[in-house]
């Protein structure tokens, strides 16, 4: 017997059918609406046997339970597109740390080496403890948007002075 039961309205079933018939959607989101399209208990429903839905999606049966279980307590947005993140994501990277990693990327790379490389400017960011450890791609990212920084700069300098 089945704990939760999804009912859905006729202007459900219509939008539902136009999310797996028309548009760019992410699968995820069409894969919640074919479950519920074919779970729909209501009179105008197809109601399918659990098993039966699973193969026809390639799912396990549990997620049309977690499925059905969203729709019943969370409601008809929840269960077709899932819930937004509430994580809050801390920077490693402040503007004196960005300031250290590009004034370091600009100074003369170690001996033995040609030329700063990402993970050597991980390294020695850690060695002189202006972070506790940084990834390469860290530091990838900050010295990408610093060089758009100043590309974008020396771009409005050329157009002021023509």
């Amino acid at each position: 017997m089945k704990k939760y039961k999804v009912t859905l309205t006729d202007s459900e079933i219509e939008l539902l059918d136009e999310i797996t018939r028309k548009g760019k959607r992410r699968a995820q989101v069409i894969r919640n609406a074919y479950v519920l399209l074919n779970c729909n208990e209501a009179d105008n429903g197809k109601k399918q046997i659990d098993e039966d839905v699973s193969k026809l999606l390639g799912i396990t049966v549990r997620t049309l339970e977690n499925i059905r279980k969203r729709f019943v307590l969370e409601g008809f947005d929840i269960a077709l597109y899932g819930k937004k993140s509430n994580r809050v994501y801390n920077p490693k990277v402040d503007g004196d740390v960005e300031a250290h990693l590009v004034a370091l990327s600009c100074s003369d790379p170690p001996k033995g080496y040609s030329r700063w490389s990402l993970r050597l400017l991980s390294c020695r960011m850690a060695e002189l403890q202006y972070v506790d450890s940084i990834s390469h791609e860290a530091v990838r990212t900050v010295l990408k948007k610093r060089i758009k920084t100043v590309a974008g700069e020396r771009m409005a300098n050329i157009t002021t002075k023509q």
